[in-house]
């Protein structure tokens, strides 16, 4: 059990709290499948708490990152129910049971990372559970309809009688919180409209210093996207975008839209499935300016553009509004339209005559690894 098997824990000191505390952490994520934002996340907190024992629905050790599969990985009986790596949201329904069944109770202190159903975690009477909120569950809210109109017909059957009783329970799990972080403003107003409580703002860590401006002469005139090709990211604003412009773009992303992509690319525009880490970082560094195009929660490919100098070009929504600082940072188009943002390209083509790298290098600082450790230790400390 837990309360057997978990370490003393010397690591972050929180102010206002006894010497030594916490002694036992969980950190409680939702699925453990590919490494992404969410589980950039899990590796911080790891840093800041390295004896944190790890619990999720479903782990898929070989796609993890050397640190995460170093730790204690416990998960709960989803993990065990036939093709759970592959399907396991269609095991929604059963993964608030699975999070109750955990017997955390040996922990003094639970920080869990929200996206899918995580928080619902029962703790100890004297432990402390920190919910770090990534978004509340977008298909049981505010994207609901768009998820369900996407469905197979007898999902689309099922959605209304299941859903309603799991944004229930949703609510219910919100309120065994202590601690809400969320990782926007965007989220914030969502856990207040989908949750009814309060909750602060910590910014999501980038590794800021991995990136650096290129020299100006070698800055070209391409513009980058980069990101995964499905419908939300919106790539076919920006694919229309610059065919209508001819304008050269790099796109760098696959997904289900990538074929559909490749087949509408115009002369100017050049779509790439990946790049390594040096490649990536190059096109950062020497991209006129990137292009962001998605409604994100929070958006972490802006702040490593700025953080390699270059300016944003981003949908004036979302996560985006808490790191681009427009007119100096970058450049906000108000309709998620393609001719909203070729009319903001126009802009820009005259507006980064003025434009200061080291003004997008200083603003990435913003949203560095010790600017998140502060702000998760100054809500634990609340």
């Amino acid at each position: 059990m837990p309360e057997n098997n978990v370490s003393a824990e010397p690591a972050a000191t929180i102010p206002g709290r006894p010497a030594g505390w916490p002694r036992r952490v969980a950190i409680v994520h939702y699925w453990l499948v590919t490494m992404r934002g969410g589980e950039r996340v899990v590796e911080q907190l790891l840093r800041m708490f390295p004896h944190a024992d790890i619990y999720t629905h479903v782990y898929d050790e070989g796609a993890m990152s050397e640190m995460i599969r170093a730790r204690t990985v416990r998960t709960t009986f989803i993990n065990r129910l036939p093709g759970a790596r592959k399907h396991y949201q269609k095991y929604l329904p059963l993964m608030p049971m699975a999070l109750e069944e955990l017997d955390l109770s040996g922990y003094d202190l639970v920080i869990s990372s929200e996206s899918g159903p995580a928080k619902g975690v029962i703790v100890a009477p004297d432990a402390v559970h920190l919910s770090y909120v990534h978004s509340p569950m977008r298909y049981l809210w505010d994207h609901y309809h768009q998820y369900k109109s996407a469905a197979g017909r007898v999902a689309r059957l099922m959605m209304p009688w299941m859903f309603h009783r799991l944004r229930e329970w949703d609510v219910t799990s919100a309120q065994r919180v202590d601690r809400l972080v969320a990782n926007s403003n965007f989220v914030q107003g969502r856990i207040r409209k989908s949750w009814g409580r309060e909750s602060v703002v910590v910014h999501p860590p980038v590794e800021v210093d991995l990136f650096t401006p290129a020299a100006p002469a070698d800055v070209t005139d391409r513009y980058l996207w980069v990101g995964q090709m499905t419908p939300y990211k919106r790539a076919d604003i920006a694919l229309d975008a610059f065919n209508r412009l001819g304008l050269p773009l790099l796109m760098v992303g696959d997904g289900e839209m990538g074929a559909e992509l490749r087949r509408r690319a115009g002369p100017t525009v050049e779509i790439v499935d990946r790049l390594n880490f040096d490649q990536l970082r190059r096109a950062y560094a020497t991209c006129r300016a990137l292009i962001f195009t998605a409604e994100e929660d929070f958006g972490i490919v802006p702040v490593e553009a700025m953080a390699a100098g270059r300016p944003v070009i981003a949908y004036g929504r979302g996560g985006a509004l808490d790191s681009v600082v427009p007119g100096v940072t970058g450049l906000f188009f108000e309709e998620q339209t393609a001719a909203s943002l070729a009319e903001t390209v126009q802009q820009a083509e005259t507006w980064l005559a003025g434009f200061n790298p080291a003004d997008a290098v200083r603003r990435a600082r913003d949203f560095a690894p010790d600017r998140f450790d502060a702000g998760i230790l100054a809500a634990l400390a609340r």
